[in-house]
């Protein structure tokens, strides 16, 4: 098996690291940083985006492991004691109780930027969100191609399933299991009043929809996509869809949603 381990860089993550390259010698798995088969995060959610957009280029053939160095991650199945039984299943050895490893499939959102200087295209794996920089965000948002409403406030966030869980949550947004292909357009502060109107709650829309969102004013602004952060002050258009590609993650026990749900905010 041909792998990789992206760390979060603390002490703890780096020695965990380390364990697995050891563990990972000894059941004769391969380490291979251009083409792995397997890409385990060490660290936290944040450390799994890093790894996503380290591979982006390779998403449909590689599948990523999440191992938490802190508090239970969406992303992250085994804790840091783990690593043994992790590796032993990643091997092909199976313990008692063990069922067979299956593949998940979590929803991206395919974001196409068009500036007045050219075109930038991204996937993003949690949200992507555009925000006024030095003051109110003004922007035109179209809905397959029609004017839905002229938004004015903070910003706003489209955010992926799986994404629903982070910025999302605080803004008031639904929680929507991974399964379903679907973005989710949630507003942050907006403006609300006799002049200026907006819908004021969270839209869920489904795959074949796309949401345009022009720039009305000139503006500074910030982009960001999960973590990767843009300043831009010359925007014309923001091309929001759900992705063909989706992530792959190994699942090696069972570890349904809501359940992450549940140990993240209620336990």
């Amino acid at each position: 098996m041909r792998y990789y381990v992206l760390d979060r860089g603390d002490n703890l993550s780096v020695e965990l690291a380390e364990q697995f390259h050891k563990l990972a010698g000894e059941h004769g798995f391969e380490l291979d940083a251009k083409s792995p088969e397997i890409v385990v995060s060490i660290g936290g959610d944040g450390t799994m985006l890093h790894a996503f957009h380290t591979f982006i280029d390779r998403i449909p053939s590689i599948a990523f492991v999440g191992v938490h160095t802190g508090h239970l991650g969406f992303y992250a199945d085994w804790k840091a004691d783990e690593l043994p039984e992790l590796v032993s299943l990643m091997s092909g050895k199976s313990t008692p109780g063990s069922i067979k490893p299956r593949i998940v499939n979590y929803p991206l959102i395919e974001v196409e930027i068009t500036k007045k200087s050219g075109t930038l295209s991204y996937i993003c794996l949690n949200e992507f969100t555009l925000k006024g920089t030095d003051g109110t965000l003004v922007a035109q948002v179209d809905i397959n191609d029609q004017m839905f409403e002229m938004f004015r406030g903070d910003g706003i966030c489209l955010s992926t399933p799986s994404g629903s869980t982070a910025y999302n949550k605080s803004l008031g947004g639904a929680l929507i299991h991974p399964t379903i292909e679907a973005m989710q357009l949630s507003e942050i502060a907006s403006i609300n009043n006799r002049v200026f109107r907006t819908m004021g709650s969270a839209l869920l829309l489904p795959k074949h929809h796309h949401c345009d969102i022009y720039s009305r004013k000139e503006q500074n602004l910030t982009i960001t996509l999960d973590h990767i952060s843009l300043h831009l002050n010359d925007l014309l258009s923001v091309r929001c869809q759900v992705a063909r590609q989706k992530i792959s993650f190994v699942r090696y026990r069972p570890f349904p949603f809501w359940e992450r749900v549940r140990n993240a905010f209620l336990d």
